[in-house]
């Protein structure tokens, strides 16, 4: 699906901002929000994209067991719009992850030790960008 950039809606606009300054938790609210007024065929998208922000979260917090699980449900939701949706490269966004995610997808531990190291949490740039504010 080809979507122009003076399309997006402000609140997924607004939820990749709080993102991309590590605001995971406002994120989530915001996409929420936007999900559960939305009834349209992107519906699952921001439901993925909820998920990986409250992953992140659970991560940043040191809860790696919400986490890992958040991270797998995630990647379910968004996995039909591969490889891009409303100008959100998925393929990107799923290495990003994955490599963010590395040690919590590798440990065998209940309950492991894993901080979130800041040099791999990803960041969500669209194509085409939004019109400038």
């Amino acid at each position: 699906m080809t979507e122009e950039a003076e399309d997006y809606e402000p609140l997924y606009l607004e939820g990749i901002a709080l993102f991309n300054v590590c605001d995971f938790f406002e994120a989530h609210d915001i996409w929420e929000e936007l999900w559960s007024e939305y009834r349209g065929p992107s519906r699952a998208f921001y439901q993925g994209l909820i998920q990986t922000a409250v992953a992140l979260h659970h991560f940043g917090n040191g809860n790696i067991r919400g986490a890992r699980k958040l991270y797998h449900s995630s990647r379910q939701y968004l996995e039909p719009y591969r490889p891009r949706h409303l100008g959100l490269d998925l393929e990107g966004l799923f290495a990003s992850m994955e490599n963010c995610f590395t040690e919590v997808l590798a440990s065998t531990q209940e309950f492991p030790q894993i901080d979130l190291d800041a040099e791999r949490i990803p960041e969500i740039h669209l194509d085409p960008p939004p019109p400038a504010a």
